[in-house]
């Protein structure tokens, strides 16, 4: 039996007490306790949820001991600087090139400074909303206001995956309506109850949130203060139709559906429409050996070739997304050109 520490100790069993792996992963060059380190202080959040998930899956097919520590992103980043045996690996999301893009303390290029390791999922729950008695129905509204030259206020938490949606809508008004774009203004705040008390308190007009954390404000009662509407999900509506038909809460798929394009449209280029998936990967030390990379591909390949791990991240309202090392980093760098591209228009 080998044990799987998740913070608590959760058992990962293995079928008669021996290790039901193939022969090549059950000499793993892995030390026998792995920890992942995760850009995130919460055991509750999304960042913690998927790598536990991921970490139970290898903990059983490489027959080791994982711990997921929640240390934040500073303190990953750094630890992940120091060990470069293979004993800590990361794992964080898209805020690890966005925080680089928009010059938050603590953050550098990791392409430069750290390898890029395999992608493993998606939280397709990046949302906008407004107050349920809002005069704006749509996204489309809200920006047309901006174009008309009324001040739309947009509570956000800054540096990273609150904001790439705000420097989307923020640059679109610019390509169709040059000029207008200050007339998207940001309401800085931390946390999500911070950006659902602006609103709460009529002082934005438009906040990120989240279908997990937001949903159940949509269900309030018209006239109750607290009760919100979606007017966009940044997702792609191809990841949107990979959820479960049951959605989240009692919003379905087929409701979700009505806030990504092609029905909210926000462009990025005047040819495009701008998306953004919440992606989850691995970032290893610059100098692990690249065979424990290799190695650790191979295992989440078989493990996605099993099926069940996708089965688990759906129930939790994240999409399954593997790709493998070489892949994962080819995609994630033309990602973060692209952003890069919005954010250096809006500062130039």
């Amino acid at each position: 039996m080998k044990k799987l520490s998740l913070g608590l100790c959760l058992a990962a069993t293995v079928a008669g007490g021996i290790a039901t792996t193939s022969a090549a992963l059950a000499d793993t060059g892995f030390p026998n306790n792995l920890r992942i380190v995760i850009g995130s202080k919460s055991t509750g959040g999304d960042t913690y949820q998927n790598t536990a998930i991921v970490a139970e899956a290898l903990a059983e097919k490489l027959d080791i001991n994982v711990k997921v520590d929640a240390v934040g992103a500073t303190a990953a980043f750094k630890t992940l600087k120091r060990v470069s045996n293979g004993s800590t690996i990361m794992m964080f999301h898209d805020q690890s090139y966005l925080g680089y893009l928009y010059g938050r303390k603590g953050y550098e290029n990791p392409f430069e400074e750290y390898r890029i390791g395999p992608t493993v999922s998606i939280n397709p729950g990046s949302a906008y909303l407004v107050a349920q008695g809002s005069p704006f129905q749509g996204l489309d509204e809200l920006m047309t206001a901006c174009a008309d030259g009324t001040d739309i206020r947009v509570a956000i938490q800054p540096g990273g995956v609150s904001e790439i949606g705000y420097s989307a809508m923020k640059n679109a008004i610019r390509i169709e309506h040059p000029g207008k774009e200050g007339c998207l203004v940001a309401v800085n705040r931390g946390s999500q109850s911070d950006k659902n008390q602006a609103m709460f308190d009529g002082l934005a007009d438009l906040i990120h949130g989240s279908v997990q954390a937001n949903e159940q404000y949509t269900r309030l009662p018209a006239d109750d203060q607290k009760a919100m509407r979606f007017v966009w999900l940044t997702a792609r509506n191809q990841t949107i139709q990979q959820a479960n038909p049951e959605g989240m809460g009692q919003t379905s798929r087929e409701d979700l559906l009505q806030y990504v394009e092609p029905n909210v449209s926000v462009t990025q280029d005047g040819e495009k429409n701008f998306t953004f998936d919440k992606e989850f990967f691995f970032l290893f030390n610059k100098d692990m050996d690249p065979a424990l990379i290799e190695e650790l591909d191979q295992a989440l390949t078989e493990i996605f070739a099993e099926g069940e791990i996708q089965e688990t991240q759906k129930t939790s309202f994240f999409i399954p997304n593997f790709m493998p090392s070489a892949e994962a980093e080819a995609y994630l760098k033309d990602k973060m050109s692209q952003y890069a591209t919005i954010i250096d228009a809006l500062h130039n």
